[in-house]
């Protein structure tokens, strides 16, 4: 499992398809990864579905064998219901803070303190009940730089926006960028990363293609 980009084996990992040494090595990502948590938690239902399935299959048939559109369109269905799910949990906070908040830009931060020695996770939650955006950002330090998870929702227009992160010496780094067509319900998530350490980023700003700052998530 070398590969500049682990995220690609959750799959495999929670369908207990990967090698001894290529889990041990995803499990020592998974640890310093809420995204991949969140992403090996939804095969939990996939899982499950395909248990079900052999359970079912008479003894000396081979499960694949009986197999069929059924089974494809229960596993797929109960993967759309884990990430709605975790979807709305991974947002509940933001969006009681927009419930609350009495006007303007309302910024969370967090730390997820792991074991000793383990890197920890920082998340910042920022909502905005003008327009109803709302974020949560995830940071974890990398000897590259940081690693960043974007779940955001409900952008207040269409076209292209970014995810920037800022640093305390005023420089800029564009974390990740993506289209949208117009203001949707349905957070969308995304992965990034920045050369800048977790110490040196002053704050991340979601900016608009002609430069405007939609929102702003600070410490």
């Amino acid at each position: 499992m070398r590969t500049p980009e682990p995220h690609r084996n959750v799959g495999a990992y929670a369908l207990g398809v990967l090698g001894a040494a290529d889990a041990f090595r995803f499990e020592e990502h998974l640890a310093q990864c809420p995204l991949c948590e969140v992403r090996a938690a939804e095969f939990g239902a996939v899982t499950a579905v395909l248990a079900e399935h052999a359970r079912r299959t008479p003894p000396g048939v081979d499960p694949a064998v009986r197999a069929g559109p059924e089974l494809m369109r229960r596993a797929v269905g109960a993967v759309v219901a884990a990430r709605r799910r975790s979807r709305r949990r991974r947002l509940a906070l933001v969006a009681a803070a927009v419930v609350l908040a009495v006007g303007g830009p309302l910024v969370v931060v967090g730390e997820s303190a792991g074991p000793p020695g383990q890197a920890q996770v920082q998340r910042w939650a920022a909502a905005d009940r003008s327009t109803g955006l709302a974020a949560v950002v995830t940071t974890g330090a990398k000897e590259w730089g940081t690693d960043v998870g974007l779940e955001v929702s409900r952008v207040p227009l269409a076209g292209v926006c970014a995810l920037v992160a800022v640093g305390r010496d005023g420089s800029e780094e564009t974390v990740t960028t993506w289209s949208v067509t117009g203001p949707d319900e349905d957070p969308l998530s995304m992965q990034g990363g920045a050369a800048l350490h977790p110490a040196a980023i002053d704050r991340f700003e979601i900016r608009a293609a002609d430069g405007r700052r939609l929102l702003r998530l600070t410490r």
